[in-house]
């Protein structure tokens, strides 16, 4: 790989990183410890004396700061390295406009006090669309390095292939967003027991983030059903995607066991950010093997300046 390939694909796991740890600050309730103030923490851009949950929540800003320089540099060095309209220019714009909408969706979370022990259904929409919008930025920083790593642009046709990937495309996120929902009930409403956890998503007079919350697994199974047919149908048929087609069906039986095993354990922290860790690989290797498969037989900019080697 040239090394804008693999700083491509450091960017894309740094992300993860960061997304990681936001799921711990969310999880442990450190989402307001900076109060209705961004990007300073409490007015502060130097910390004088933090409480943990301010640490917790101020260097997830910091990480969050690092990935918005690291797509910049992304799409300096992509502009540099590539000609026009090679597919690493692409990718990596379309990168750095999802990382700027995912910097403002958070901006508003904080400004707008969505976050810490707020219960309105604003903050399930808004966390919402955020899930979506990191969740389409992964998508981009992965074809960005795919496409610096030489696969072919992505090409999506009006027939019953497409069609059903692009239905799996919507579902997974459609799982992601319920997902979402299923943790914000978890962190704000959390359970003693299992049992009266269950009891909760049952009662009619519970919060509607509890009562959503038992359908995430019925979801989790129809999609993860959906995508493993997907893949054995298409998939392990096609030489190239074979591998990606396999180890998906096998993740998505594992993320199985987790989400039962998350449950179980009353969905402490750790075991949260190790479910989304699974759940984002899910998606990524969904997306590669996406590209693989709708891989255009004509690939854009085939020379490649020094500067990218």
């Amino acid at each position: 790989m040239t090394r804008f390939a693999k700083y491509a694909w450091s960017v894309l796991i740094y992300n993860v990183a960061v997304i990681l740890w936001g799921t711990y600050v969310r999880a442990t309730g450190a989402g307001a410890a900076c109060g209705a103030h961004w990007p300073l923490c409490n007015g502060e851009l130097i910390l004088l004396a933090p409480q943990t949950a301010t640490l917790v929540e101020y260097s997830h800003r910091l990480m969050s700061g690092l990935a918005l320089i690291s797509v910049v540099i992304l799409i300096i060095w992509a502009f540099r390295a590539y000609p026009k309209k090679h597919l690493a220019r692409v990718g990596a714009t379309l990168s750095l406009l999802l990382m700027i909408s995912e910097a403002l969706v958070g901006a508003g979370l904080v400004l707008f006090k969505l976050a810490g022990d707020n219960t309105s259904i604003t903050r399930a929409f808004t966390t919402s669309i955020h899930l979506v919008n990191t969740f389409l930025l992964l998508a981009a920083l992965t074809l960005t390095a795919w496409w610096a790593s030489g696969g072919r642009a992505l090409h999506l046709r009006s027939d019953r292939k497409s069609w059903l990937f692009i239905i799996g495309f919507v579902g997974m996120l459609v799982l992601g967003t319920s997902g979402a929902i299923a943790a914000l009930g978890d962190a704000l409403f959390p359970a003693q027991t299992f049992a009266a956890g269950f009891a909760a998503d049952l009662d009619p007079a519970s919060h509607l983030f509890l009562r959503l919350r038992i359908f995430h697994p019925v979801i989790a199974i129809a999609v993860g059903l959906y995508v493993m047919i997907l893949s054995a149908s298409f998939g392990l048929a096609h030489i190239q995607a074979k591998r990606f087609a396999a180890t998906l069906i096998a993740i998505i039986a594992f993320q199985w066991i987790i989400g039962v095993v998350n449950v179980l354990l009353l969905a402490p922290a750790w075991m949260q950010m190790f479910h989304l860790l699974i759940t984002d690989a899910l998606w990524i290797i969904f997306i590669l093997m996406m590209a693989t498969l709708f891989g255009d037989a004509a690939t854009v900019g085939e020379t490649l300046p020094l500067t990218a080697q």
